[in-house]
């Protein structure tokens, strides 16, 4: 059973201008080491930001609905790789507490980007 939807679209150059004015303190705010780490070993770093923040973003809306769920951290929503490349959602702190409050069994995520667009989609599984 479907417990939540999220979708969001992020402008690669809006992500692209925050990083060039404000670099060190957006990174620390917005994503893990991890997430750090991976963007920047690829060619095109704001790219791959983008897309996290899509993928935040469309997570955040999928976890909502109660107040504490409004303040759930940049961070507490973590994109990683699986074995095999695929993306994959890690929640920590109030993102795996409003998870667990829905019951939350699976989570999937599809990520996009291209030059000038980011997106992705979340899907939160229980298993009833």
């Amino acid at each position: 059973m479907i417990a939540g939807v999220g979708i969001d679209v992020v402008d690669v150059a809006r992500v692209h201008a925050l990083l060039a004015r404000k670099e060190a303190r957006a990174l620390k705010r917005l994503f893990t080491d991890a997430e750090v780490a991976y963007c920047a070993s690829k060619a095109v770093p704001h790219r791959h930001y983008a897309a996290r923040v899509a993928a935040k973003e469309a997570c955040f809306k999928a976890l909502s609905g109660t107040p504490d769920a409004r303040g759930i951290g940049w961070r507490e929503i973590e994109v990683q790789l699986d074995d095999i490349g695929r993306p994959t959602i890690a929640l920590h702190g109030r993102a795996e507490v409003r998870a667990r409050e829905l019951g939350v069994a699976r989570l999937w995520v599809s990520l996009s980007h291209s030059d000038t667009t980011a997106a992705a989609t979340v899907i939160l599984e229980t298993d009833s």
